[in-house]
């Protein structure tokens, strides 16, 4: 039984409502892995790429308890400049929501997390693939 509250974004409800593809993305490289203000930029030009390539982006955070699947850009925003909020990875999720804080998910959080809000585990392992790829091309680095 999954005792998390999902709030999906409304980008993300329709997207999956209508059986259309969606790419979980996680949200650690946004807080903690690159500086600010690259933080944002990359965020937006990642889930701008995947958008291009007919699919709907789902970065996959925890705001104030809740388990955000989607971000608004209010919400990727705090995600990319507030100094609250921690990396979570599977184990630390329950503790996170259960105390009503704010946390950035790792690769492994993030597909536990998409599964469980019903984004299809083969098409979370091929958007980890095909985000990789494309920033990669995007930046002119071999892959």
């Amino acid at each position: 039984m999954n005792s998390y509250e999902f709030v999906p974004s409304p980008e993300v409800a329709a997207a999956l409502k209508a059986g259309k593809p969606v790419v979980a993305l996680e949200s650690t490289i946004i807080s903690h892995g690159l500086p600010r203000p690259s933080n944002l930029e990359v965020a937006r030009e990642v889930e701008q790429i995947v958008r291009d390539h007919g699919a709907t982006p789902a970065t996959i955070a925890i705001l104030d308890g809740k388990v955000c699947i989607g971000l608004t850009d209010d919400q990727l925003v705090a995600i990319a400049n507030r100094d609250d909020i921690a990396k979570a990875s599977s184990r630390d999720l329950a503790i996170i929501a259960a105390t009503g804080k704010s946390a950035a998910t790792t690769v492994a959080a993030t597909a536990h997390l998409a599964v469980l809000a019903g984004i299809m585990s083969l098409q979370l392992v091929a958007s980890v693939e095909f985000t990789a790829g494309q920033m990669n091309h995007s930046m002119n680095q071999p892959i």
